[in-house]
């Protein structure tokens, strides 16, 4: 029966909630998509796909990872990358942060062991798709002992925007827990026998890259406007909240919420 619950619980993290006293970035941050056209529809796409019935085999994580993929790439920069690298000070928003697009189904494999990082790295280099944001990755998040943050000068931006668009493939990374802002793909190095060394070198990508880690601790200061304006309403009882989107007709929240209840009572039965 515990099981059944997993997609009603994922649906109070993926919605954003104004009733919460503490301050949350992420919450806001899933307001403000909600109120952007693009964002809440294709936001609507990769949830329903991520949430959608299993497959025999389990989760549909190639249908999933593709609607990510659009997300990422379609979406408005500034609101997918709010909702990917909002800045936490608490478990519970760090919690929504990881929870961001369904990582029991786009992250992590049925088992509950990972991995080698051997098999998703290989399934990389053979993609067309997952390989050249492999190499732009490697190349935008490039460590420098020049500089303090680890990254050359106006590189951080470029580092998120790459890593944001490892999300969906092969080597799909994602915060390890609530705790933390640290990132690593659903694989280890335990059983890579003569090729170890490559492996921890995939790994050292994320687990040891001082340049992504500072431009995900530090994305507070690149915070949109069109965020920060959502945080000022929050603070302001009298004003309303900020609408994003361009279209006239008033936003139907009640859409989304719809849909993923739907998709939650489907585990019912």
């Amino acid at each position: 029966m515990a099981s059944c619950l997993v997609p009603a619980l994922l649906l109070l993290l993926l919605l954003g909630s104004r009733s919460s006293v503490a301050p949350n970035p992420c919450v806001d941050a899933a307001d403000a998509c909600t109120a952007d056209e693009r964002c809440h529809r294709l936001r609507t796409a990769y949830v329903a796909q991520c949430l959608g019935r299993a497959a025999p085999e389990g989760c549909p994580r190639a249908r999933c990872r593709r609607a990510l993929r659009h997300f990422f790439a379609r979406g408005p920069p500034a609101l997918t990358h709010a909702l990917l690298f909002c800045p936490c000070g608490g478990p519970a928003c760090a919690e929504r942060r990881r929870q961001t697009f369904v990582p029991s189904c786009a992250f992590s494999g049925p088992g509950r062991a990972p991995p080698s990082c051997l098999g998703p790295l290989d399934a990389c280099e053979h993609s067309r798709i997952c390989r050249p944001r492999l190499l732009a990755f490697q190349v935008s998040c490039a460590t420098t002992a020049s500089n303090p943050d680890g990254c050359l000068r106006d590189q951080a931006p470029s580092c998120l925007r790459a890593y944001a668009g490892l999300v969906g493939t092969a080597i799909t990374p994602n915060y390890v827990d609530n705790a933390s802002a640290r990132v690593e793909p659903w694989c280890d190095c335990r059983a890579s026998g003569n090729r170890r060394e490559e492996c921890e070198v995939f790994r050292g990508l994320f687990t040891r890259n001082r340049c992504l880690d500072s431009a995900i601790q530090t994305f507070d200061g690149g915070w949109p406007p069109i965020l920060r304006n959502q945080l000022d309403s929050h603070q302001d009882p009298e004003q309303s909240l900020l609408q994003v989107s361009t279209a006239d007709a008033p936003l139907e929240e009640s859409s989304l919420l719809s849909m993923l209840l739907v998709l939650a009572l489907q585990s019912l039965f």
